[in-house]
């Protein structure tokens, strides 16, 4: 079955690759280039996972993770983070944040596919509390 994958990337050649590689996999992806139009787009393509960059202009991954975990209707989506700026404590942050799973740049192509299947294989997180 096909899955729905949001990237959010702002550099157009990592977004092209990110976005090609996912379609290989056959997977459905949609590609947005500007953060500030992130959470618009995962409210109408309503993803199955959302791969993040972290470093971007006008907003960061970081506050965008935040923001799409407090969203009722996004909160359920698995984020993978991807950034080139790793420096140390940055792994913890980005979990912090809210972020299931961090993936360093340049990427290796095995691990990102693997990264992604692994999030889009995970059972649904079920809300227990009444």
């Amino acid at each position: 079955m096909t899955k729905r994958v949001l990237v959010v990337e702002d550099n157009e050649l990592n977004l092209k690759l990110f976005c090609d590689l996912l379609r290989v996999h056959d997977h459905e992806a949609l590609g947005v280039s500007d953060g500030r139009e992130a959470l618009d787009q995962a409210r109408s393509f309503k993803p199955d996972l959302i791969v993040m960059d972290i470093h971007m202009p006008h907003v960061s991954g970081l506050d965008l993770i935040m923001s799409l975990k407090k969203d009722a209707a996004l909160s359920p989506v698995p984020v993978m983070a991807v950034t080139a700026y790793a420096g140390k404590g940055d792994e913890d942050q980005i979990r912090e944040a809210g972020a299931e799973a961090y993936v360093s740049k340049p990427i290796s192509v095995m691990k990102f596919i693997d990264v992604v299947n692994g999030l889009l294989d995970r059972p649904a997180q079920v809300d227990t509390e009444l």
